[in-house]
């Protein structure tokens, strides 16, 4: 069995956030975090010739959503596999609802949606690996 195909992969938006809030002056108990992430790294000109800022709030959140996807794809395989996965993923998320409340650092939009993604995830994963459990007893006329 494949260890790091079992790891939930929203764990590289929360570690990719941990160390953000790791290089903050203060680590986690700082409270300046919003405000930093919410600093533009760069920007782009639209076609309509509007500047459109891109911050650190904007990438992580991108790279959480694409993760997610990625995420419900995988939980719709029914191995043994998945039952890790899903147990780890419920890992995370008590680990990321921690940190939301009694961390300053985290006390934000961006860390609340990452979190909110990893329960989605974690939810999803139970759904569907129960609807897939009921299909396989339905076809083998186990009622």
């Amino acid at each position: 069995m494949n260890v790091f195909a079992a790891m939930p992969l929203l764990v590289l938006p929360a570690l990719a956030y941990n160390l953000f809030a790791l290089t903050l002056p203060g680590g986690i108990f700082a409270k300046t975090a919003s405000a930093r992430l919410a600093e533009p790294l760069f920007s782009f000109t639209t076609t309509a010739g509007v500047v459109w800022p891109v911050t650190l709030s904007d990438l992580l959140l991108t790279t959480a959503l694409v993760v997610l996807f990625i995420e419900l794809l995988k939980s719709t395989t029914s191995r043994r596999i998945a039952i890790i996965n899903h147990s780890l993923s419920m890992l995370l998320f008590v680990a990321l609802l921690v940190e939301l409340l009694l961390a300053p650092a985290f006390a934000s939009s961006t860390f609340f949606l990452i979190t909110l993604m990893v329960m989605l995830d974690v939810l999803a994963g139970f759904i569907v690996t129960i609807v897939a459990s009921r299909r396989e007893i339905d076809v083998r006329g186990d009622h």
